[in-house]
């Protein structure tokens, strides 16, 4: 009698992933109408850094999370075991005697860091050798480049001028985003992860700084791709026209609102009151998500097999959370909800509200504008 071998549980989440994957770049592909000017945008020498980062990015952050998983599997092995904690190693291999729980600088890790040189600096001199700096006739007053755009990686910052006053934009905005994310693991109080990857015990911190991250790439993105002449917003793949004209009003909040019958909002003092007044309580309400973001234990597949166990995960915090948030002090606590409601959260915000609703600024005032 033949006995079924089951098959791992993991083998068939792969081909669900598979699957998913491919019928994702299917979709996009047919949504493609124009595969010369697609090309045309990613073949441009300053685009090919940019190009070629989205898979690196991807790559590492899969293997990130998967070197991750199998460090939180361990930890689970370890925690139910407490006499094999005592021997196991700190990685995912179990450590066995008679090898080194220690591994000295050289020449290991130097050798590898060797290596990389070398490979790093042979792809700069293929990378030289084969394409043509982006370097083109000098500034002509007469003659404007349409679309203008800044090397790749100024294009984030670029593309914020969209919705912030050029100094918000330019300085404010990219220094609380650099700041914040070197802030973030100096206002971690949580003694976990050190050393190893895993997402159960640092999900709150690893989340919030992919999310600054991502969002980051993701304006880079949007500036290379989607920006196109008159800096008009055009999907990838469309044939860029360069006589488009887009005839959306831009208006600010208090100019919406004063159309309900409010006219005072139209008229200073009360029109910067009113811009204060939205933001302070969007610091409010961003305050009090993040609080309830960092009391949240990590999400499993029994949360959503009904609305009982959904509602027990948004309203009983984690046991582990709640020992990290009374481990954390005021100021780091401050801190961290100053650069997360100003960066990770403000900004998407009025992403939305500019690319949705047309509102260019909320706050208006005789000195700044946001």
């Amino acid at each position: 009698m033949a006995m079924a071998i089951p098959r791992p549980r993991g083998a068939s989440r792969k081909w669900v992933w598979l699957i998913v994957a491919v019928v994702v770049v299917g979709a996009l592909a047919l949504m493609v109408q124009d595969w010369h000017q697609l090309w045309k945008i990613s073949s441009t020498p300053d685009n090919i850094p940019i190009v070629a980062m989205i898979p690196l990015v991807v790559f590492f952050t899969w293997l990130g999370f998967k070197q991750s998983r199998a460090n939180d599997e361990l930890i689970e092995r370890l925690e139910a075991d407490p006499q094999a904690a005592k021997t196991a190693h700190r990685k995912t291999l179990p450590w066995r005697p008679g090898w080194a729980r220690e591994l000295h600088v050289w020449p290991y890790l130097v050798r590898i860091e060797f290596m990389a040189a070398l490979i790093v600096t042979i792809v700069l001199f293929v990378w030289s050798i084969t394409l043509n700096a982006p370097l083109e006739e000098p500034a002509n007053p007469n003659l404007t480049m349409n679309p203008s755009k800044a090397p790749w990686y100024f294009l984030g910052l670029q593309e914020m001028l969209v919705y912030f006053d050029p100094w918000i934009a330019g300085v404010v905005m990219p220094s609380l985003l650099i700041i914040g994310l070197m802030v973030f693991p100096y206002v971690d109080s949580n003694p976990l992860g050190n050393g190893y990857y895993s997402w159960r015990q640092r999900r709150f911190a690893t989340g919030m700084f992919m999310w600054g991250f991502y969002m980051w790439i993701i304006l880079i993105i949007i500036g290379t791709f989607i920006r196109g002449p008159g800096w008009i917003w055009f999907w990838p793949g469309q044939t860029w026209d360069h006589n488009a004209v887009v005839f959306d009003r831009n208006r600010d909040l208090h100019e919406i609102i004063a159309g309900w019958g409010l006219t005072k909002l139209n008229v200073y003092p009360w029109k910067a009151i009113f811009g204060g007044i939205v933001v302070g309580s969007f610091y409010l309400v961003g305050g009090l998500f993040f609080h309830w973001l960092m009391k949240r234990a990590q999400m499993s597949r029994e949360t959503f097999r009904s609305w009982a166990n959904f509602k027990r995960w948004a309203t009983v915090p984690g046991e582990l959370e709640m020992k990290i948030l009374q481990r954390t002090s005021i100021l780091q606590y401050l801190t961290f909800q100053f650069f997360a409601i100003s960066i990770l959260l403000a900004f998407p915000v009025k992403l939305l509200l500019r690319l949705l609703f047309t509102i260019k600024y909320v706050w208006v005032t005789p000195w700044f504008n946001i």
